[in-house]
């Protein structure tokens, strides 16, 4: 059985998860009577605990409002959470701060962590490997970030400074959708309001960000994630491909992603399965070319390549250079026999 200090924290606890707890509710929780939770209470608040009293039907008790609680308890999955999460997020690029500043993170939550559950966790994270190498991202800056996010979600204009990556500046007036992490980096897409278009942009190519007066109405159609998605599969590069490939939708966005190609999907006719093989067009963009053939060849679908020509040549002289290795191999082969 819990002692009572025990549930005197674990009364700390749901409180500081917000909204005012009734007393038969705290009660239910901690496996007491009412009289029980209210004498807690007292010793919270001899403590300096700002704990007040809520009347009426659906009172109880609460934090006071913009309360901060000096002492940081983790359980042992929230501890695990957390550490995971900012280990996780640095791998992947998706720190918005310097790679010191998740180290210095992480320490500060292993020195009040008991010492028999930060060894647990240590010991996990000697264990734990990844299949890649960590990225060598740009980061976004904190205050661009979380500038552009209220900007987001109170639907406010906001004044960008950007360098695109020609190294070309501009100062933009966003219309923000919405905020996306892609692949390692963070995005944000909304409406430019001097050309009237949608556009998308890498937060670390941002250098300040500030909201402005007036408001605008959030668009309709597809949410900011697609609308990223697309903006790449679409954005200006040296080649424009086109391809029609024969497979399903499932075959062809294995290889090719939404990021990456745009796939027109035709309509099945009556009776026709959504999943059968059929021809099907795709678009994409592209500064060079030397990944697409060894990417159709994994497909192992047929394929025809509209254009540009420059691509059928690397695709056969890939072909080519395949058969001539597999001819080397059976030739290698038949001299050690």
């Amino acid at each position: 059985m819990p002692r009572p200090t025990g549930r005197v924290l674990t009364l700390l606890e749901l409180l500081q998860s917000g909204g005012t707890r009734t007393v038969a509710e705290l009660a239910d929780r901690l496996g007491v009577e009412g009289r029980t939770v209210r004498r807690y209470v007292h010793q919270l608040i001899d403590l300096d605990v700002p704990v007040e009293s809520v009347r009426g039907r659906y009172g109880g008790y609460r934090l006071a409002p913009g309360y901060r609680l000096p002492p940081l308890m983790f359980s042992d999955d929230e501890a695990l959470a957390v550490l995971l999460g900012l280990v996780a997020g640095r791998r992947a690029g998706l720190t918005t701060t310097e790679y010191t500043a998740s180290e210095t993170a992480s320490a500060k939550i292993r020195r009040v962590l008991p010492k028999h559950i930060a060894r647990r966790l240590d010991t996990l994270l000697e264990a734990l490997a990844f299949t890649d190498q960590p990225g060598a991202f740009d980061t976004p800056d904190t205050g661009v970030l979380l500038t552009i996010a209220d900007a987001v979600r109170h639907r406010r204009p906001v004044s960008l400074r950007y360098t695109d990556r020609d190294g070309q500046r501009s100062e933009r007036t966003l219309h923000a959708y919405g905020i996306v992490a892609h692949s390692g980096r963070w995005y944000v897409t909304g409406k430019d309001a001097r050309i009237g278009e949608d556009r998308t942009f890498r937060l670390d190519r941002i250098a300040d960000a500030r909201t402005l007066p007036g408001s605008f109405e959030a668009p309709v159609g597809p949410g900011p994630t697609q609308r990223v998605l697309s903006a790449m599969a679409t954005a200006e590069y040296r080649h424009e491909v086109t391809l029609r490939i024969h497979g399903t939708v499932e075959q062809i966005r294995a290889r090719l992603p939404a990021s990456v190609a745009s796939l027109e999907e035709h309509q099945p006719v009556a009776g026709e399965d959504r999943a059968t093989e059929r021809w099907l067009r795709v678009e994409l963009r592209a500064e060079r070319l030397d990944w697409l053939p060894p990417v159709l060849a994994s497909l192992d679908r047929p394929f025809v390549i509209e254009r540009p020509d420059e691509l059928r040549d690397l695709v056969t002289a890939l072909a080519d250079r395949l058969a001539s290795y597999a001819r080397q191999a059976s030739t290698v082969t038949s001299s050690r026999a």
